[in-house]
Formats: structure tokens, sequence, C-alpha cells
């Protein structure tokens, strides 16, 4: 039986990536003044415990102004460094590579956590730099309309974030992260460049659609003089937001962008108002891969498919059929943390369980070796007739 492509390895610039499977990065909200903390460890290291090829570690702020609330991590200082070198080390040690999104909130920023309702934060005693935690964006429009308005940018101090976002790519990089992803899509501040809904300047950074391309594009150069030639560089979009932004404006940045150092397109959608995109069909199982598909097609980027990729042979069929490079998964993998597990088992691709520690792995060969009718919890609900 030939190799599954999902456990196929895949090389990236000096990189290799033990398979396909990537962990999306999420949000954890459990930072302290952006420093990683031991859920940070956990969190990450479960993943690659798990059998992931590539473990992402969430969107992390570039300034302190780009946090979206109190618990964001950040790389915009150099005390930041060591505790993302902690969940490095610790990803590596387990057969993971170790990487890390890059971001900023814009007018998203000073939020209550989604599960304490996501509204704007209020002033409060434990918030020391409230004045200093702006809210800023391309242009002073709010979204929705209830939300605070943000201030706009002025040209200098768009040009000094792009130094930032270089800095923490120079950070990440120190903490020893072989793949770095900047964050540019679900309406955070570069994705509120690149949307007309947002974007209302008229100098170089708005106006025309190159204009509206202009601060990612010169994002992605000032990391690349950072970030080593060596090492992967993804970049997050919303192919379509559903807001001005679409499909073929984010084609032509990708291709833009490839010329730069971009190596894999991470297509996603969303997030400019709030609702699911539905332009690629209904939202339901692999609802975003079109978007990948059309990228990988017509640019020759790779691509990463994002989005209720849920079962190890729905994964497969969208390899086999050319339509993304790279599957990642989120919400799946808080389900079941040992996804690429299971799904190797489920595929036939790892008879002796060696994607995980040895400490899970000879027990769970010697159980399927031992017991050859065992069906595990994962394959069916019930034992019942």
């Amino acid at each position: 039986m030939p190799q599954p492509l999902l456990f196929t390895p895949m090389r990236i610039r000096d990189v290799t990536f033990r398979n396909r499977v990537v962990v999306a990065p999420m949000h954890q909200y459990a930072a302290v003044r952006g420093f990683a903390t031991d859920w940070h460890l956990m969190n990450a290291g479960r993943y690659a415990a798990g059998g992931a090829g590539l473990v992402v570690m969430e969107s992390t702020k570039v300034e302190r102004r780009g946090c979206g609330t109190l618990g964001d991590l950040g790389l915009w200082e150099d005390a930041h460094v060591p505790g993302l070198a902690r969940c490095v080390e610790f990803i590596r040690a387990h057969g993971a590579v170790p990487g890390i999104q890059l971001g900023h909130s814009g007018r998203k920023a000073r939020r209550f956590r989604p599960w304490e309702g996501g509204a704007p934060l209020v002033r409060s005693p434990e918030i020391e730099d409230w004045e200093a935690w702006e809210l800023v964006a391309p242009s002073a429009v709010n979204s929705p309309a209830s939300d605070p308005a943000p201030r706009a940018l002025t040209r200098d101090e768009v040009q000094a974030l792009v130094l930032r976002w270089g800095q923490a790519a120079r950070r990440a990089d120190e903490a020893g992260f072989e793949m770095l992803e900047i964050h540019g899509a679900h309406g955070y501040l570069i994705h509120e460049f690149l949307s007309p809904f947002s974007n209302l300047r008229n100098d170089d950074y708005g106006g025309s659609e190159l204009g509206r391309m202009r601060f990612c594009i010169e994002i992605v150069e000032e990391v690349r003089r950072h970030w080593p030639a060596g090492k992967p560089l993804f970049l997050r979009l919303s192919v379509d937001d559903d807001a001005g932004w679409d499909p073929d404006q984010s084609s032509r940045l990708s291709a833009i962008v490839k010329e730069k150092g971009v190596d894999v397109i991470d297509c996603s959608s969303g997030g400019m108002k709030g609702s699911p995109v539905v332009s690629a069909g209904p939202v339901t199982y692999g609802y975003q891969v079109p978007y990948a598909a059309k990228i990988r097609r017509e640019t020759g980027i790779r691509t990463m498919a994002v989005g209720l990729i849920v079962h190890a042979d729905q994964a497969e069929g969208i390899l086999q059929r050319g339509e993304a490079d790279l599957i990642a998964l989120a919400r799946e993998l808080l389900y079941n943390p040992n996804w690429p597990m299971d799904a190797a088992q489920k595929l036939g691709a790892d008879a002796e369980f060696a994607l995980v520690p040895p400490a899970q792995a000879y027990w769970l060969e010697k159980r399927a070796r031992q017991v050859r009718e065992l069906v595990p919890s994962t394959y069916r609900e019930t034992l019942g007739a």
C-alpha cells in the first residue's frame, strides 16, 4: 500500500516536516503581560506528542497595542524570548517543527476574551497601561458601529510598525522557531489595510489595490530581512472577506509575495464583518478548500487548507486532488490532540505508532498486536448492535 500523502514528509527550504498535518495557530489568551506560561508549554507540547508535523503557536503580537485581550502572547521585547524558547525545545524534542504566527489586532484590540463575551474592554485598575493600549487602524472606521472608533495611523507610524514585524521575526529566530507565519487575515491589522471596507486612506498605503497591499508587502520584505533564508515563511489570508477583498485580489497578492519570499499561503476567510463567508459553498466539511485550490492553481505557490477538515480520508483526498499542499486543523485537534496518530492508523501509515513518544507507542503497538479485533474509540460510536 503506498504511503498516504498526508504522512509523506515535505521539505520547504531547509526545513523538513515529518508529515503534512499542521496545528493551526489558536489563541489561548493565557499569557501574562505577553509572557508564555506553563499552559503554552502544555498546549503546544501535546500536539507535538500527538504526531503533528508542524505546530504553529498562536498569533504573537509585535507590539503592545496589538494585543487582542489581556492574555495575548508577545514578542515586542527581548525578554519574551526565553519563555517561547522553552516551548520550542519541547516541540522539537517530540519530532515536530516549531512554528509561530506574528500578528497585530488593530481595531480589534482591547477586548474581553471570547468566553467572556468578546465585547470591548472597559477601563479597570488591572489594566495599568489603558491609554497606551490604543486602538489603531488604517482609517478611523469602527465596525461594528457600536465598537469604539480606532485612530488612523500616520504614515510614519505605519512604517514604524513594519519595522516592528521585522524585530519580532528576529526574536522568533532567536527563540529557535523554524517556521514563521504572518497573520494577514480575520479582520486584524494587515487585513484591515487590504480591505476597502476598512482602508479609506488616500496616501500610498490606500486607495488603489496595490496601495492597500503595500503594508502587507513591506512587512513580508522586512520579515525576510530578519528571518533566515533557510526557514519557511507563511502568510495567512482571508482569501474572501465578503467586504470588498476577494479571491482574485488574494491570488494577485499571493503572486507578489511569492517573489518576495513567502513559501505558503494559509487560506482562510472572513473576519471583517464577523460572519462566515460562504462564497466557496455552504459552511460544511472543507468549505474553505476551494480558496487553497484556486491560489495554488493560479500562482503555483504552495497552499495550506484549513476549516472543518475533520477526517483522515477527507484530508488525504484534498492532497491527492492537488487542492493544497498542507492540511491545518484547529478545533478538531482540541477535540482530539492525537488526531495525527489516529489518522495515520486509519490510513495504514504507522503500524508501529512511531509518530508518538515511546511511552505511548510501546503500549499502543502492543495492544494493537495482541488484540487484533480491537476497534479504538475514535472509529465508531458504540459496541452495541
